[in-house]
């Protein structure tokens, strides 16, 4: 017996071998690199000289930093607000209508079908400010004067994060309908024998079958919209006066416009701690929660 557990366990790892390899080369390989690029003065790729953590410092005093990092955090709470209830609300919908289920699928679901670049340039197109706008020429129909809409700090992220939502709120709703229709039909049944309306039946079955996935989405959902960069950098550059510059879009200007590795290489460290700590107090909260 030890000998034959020893040989399947030699063939897991021989399976998981390729992958363990692409994992570090892809990986790991380059968040060590990074990190040790980060302590250095560099010359693009090239090192020249050891300087501890004043990239680090270098980042922090930037006048952008803080109007990135308030923007990112802002961002995050935008898409939690908006885009974390809007395919659940759907997941369920769906799950509960009868006819034409198919067509509904299919129909939240396309948006993620257009490539990432043209669904910017739609909404672009939807927000543009003036009389032209799509929306101002929808509202003129209704006496409503025209807005500038992206032009406008306070609306500028809540109109990102509804282009996002739109965009990606079709495949995380699938998601939901495939953990629903997993939900034994026989509570659904004993629920509507007792009485129970279609509310009570989302709210007593359906929710509490969901929750798990939900937090598990969550914090997926903090780690990607905290890395967002091409929407805002292609709606407005991260404007009005750095309304809606985020981490990475700063990043990106270190690295890719100004040719400063080190500073956008210190900056990703920066963001991959925000995420940790995020993330280790995501859990710590939860487990109390299962464990209280």
């Amino acid at each position: 017996m030890k000998t034959k557990f020893k040989r399947k366990d030699l063939i897991g790892w021989l399976v998981m071998l390729p992958t363990l390899i692409l994992f570090t080369f892809y990986v790991w390989e380059p968040l060590i690199e990074n990190i040790r690029l980060s302590l250095f003065k560099t010359i693009r790729y090239e090192t020249k000289e050891f300087v501890g953590l004043a990239n680090y410092a270098r980042v922090l005093k930037n006048p952008d930093f803080m109007a990135a990092f308030k923007n990112t955090f802002s961002y995050t709470f935008w898409s939690l607000a908006i885009g974390f209830l809007v395919p659940i609300v759907l997941g369920i919908l769906i799950s509960e209508t009868v006819y034409l289920k198919g067509l509904f699928r299919t129909g939240i679901y396309f948006p993620n079908i257009v490539p990432g670049i043209a669904t910017i340039w739609i909404w672009n197109y939807f927000f543009t400010p003036g009389p032209t706008g799509v929306l101002n020429i929808l509202l003129g129909k209704l006496g409503i004067e025209p807005s500038v809409w992206l032009n406008n700090p306070k609306w500028t992220i809540p109109l990102i994060i509804i282009t996002m939502t739109w965009k990606s709120a079709g495949s995380t709703a699938l998601i939901y309908m495939a953990n629903i229709s997993g939900i034994s039909p026989d509570l659904y049944e004993a629920a509507t024998i007792d009485g129970a309306t279609i509310w009570e039946r989302i709210r007593y079955i359906t929710l509490p079958n969901v929750f798990g996935l939900a937090k598990t989405l969550l914090i997926l959902q903090i780690i990607s919209v905290f890395q967002i960069l091409y929407e805002p950098m292609i709606l407005k550059n991260g404007g009005p006066n750095n309304a809606s510059i985020s981490l990475m879009m700063l990043q990106y200007r270190y690295a890719f416009r100004d040719s400063d590795y080190s500073g956008g290489a210190a900056l990703s460290v920066m963001i991959c701690i925000i995420l940790i700590i995020l993330s280790g107090i995501y859990m710590c909260l939860t487990k109390k929660k299962e464990n209280d």
